[in-house]
């Protein structure tokens, strides 16, 4: 089912464009997983993991801890060395190379370095996977024009990239991976150009697409964040990974909640 914008004025929260996933298949599970680059170290060792449909994690862990690198596994950017992995229930040391597109087209990734492209505006960068999908045009211009009013660009949507502030390119990203309805969506560092009351917005709406049946993945180094928000913690330490505690109790969960319901509904600055 799609969830339309329910527009109250500019910067409002809004329930965006998104359709709940497919709950019926188990989004990522890793045994036994190990990486390598070439003949160096294990850059990733014995990860065991399980992504359920419609859950929610952070994952934390030191800068050169694997973050990104097992982000990277799961949009199948990269192959383990050893172990299994599947990926909606498709075992990938089995996959045909002509089955991979199919399975990354479910993926939704926010990537630290944004990857726009600047011959494209930054309308047409967000539209961009609706148009591959052979999506409605119309339906294609209304959910973008909502989505980035919502991100607090509505009037950038004609402007190129190259024009935009980091934090408004990686507004223009965010908004870009979440568009096309992701059964999986992954994030890496998505809060790391914007200031702390952004930040909480973007998460914000994450959660929004969470409850529309998406598994969420949010790799972060910003620890508030992650307190501030009771959501599962998976820790990577030493390249090896963890779950870290979620002890908030209910009524923190509830304030970071109210809060963050409170910054969505103001205005957004440049980031």
């Amino acid at each position: 089912m799609w969830y339309k914008p329910v527009t109250r004025g500019r910067g409002r929260l809004v329930r965006t464009c998104l359709a709940a996933s497919d709950g019926s298949l188990r989004m990522v599970r890793f045994e036994n997983v190990g990486v390598r680059y070439g003949v160096g170290p294990e850059v990733l060792r014995d990860i065991n993991l399980h992504i359920e449909p419609g859950s929610f994690h952070f994952l934390t862990g030191a800068s050169g801890a694997g973050k990104s690198s097992l982000l990277k596994l799961m949009y199948l950017g990269l192959f383990p060395s050893r172990g299994s992995m599947e990926v909606f229930g498709k075992n990938i040391g089995r996959a045909r190379r002509r089955e991979l597109p199919a399975l990354r087209r479910r993926i939704g990734v926010v990537f630290q370095d944004f990857r726009l492209l600047s011959n494209l505006s930054v309308f047409d960068n967000v539209a961009l996977p609706l148009r591959l999908a052979g999506e409605d045009e119309k339906r294609t211009r209304n959910n973008v024009s909502e989505l980035l009013d919502w991100v607090g660009l509505g009037s950038r949507l004609a402007d190129s990239p190259d024009t935009l502030s980091g934090g408004e390119q990686q507004r223009v990203a965010i908004a870009r991976a979440v568009i096309s309805k992701p059964s999986l969506l992954l994030a890496d560092e998505p809060t790391g150009n914007v200031d702390d009351r952004i930040a909480y917005r973007l998460v914000r709406l994450f959660e929004e697409l969470h409850r529309s049946g998406t598994a969420v993945v949010v790799a972060t180094h910003n620890d508030a964040l992650v307190r501030r928000f009771s959501h599962p913690v998976l820790v990577l330490t030493g390249s090896v990974l963890q779950t870290g505690p979620t002890d908030r109790p209910p009524s923190a969960t509830r304030e970071a909640i109210r809060e963050g319901t409170r910054i969505a509904m103001s205005t957004p600055e440049d980031g």
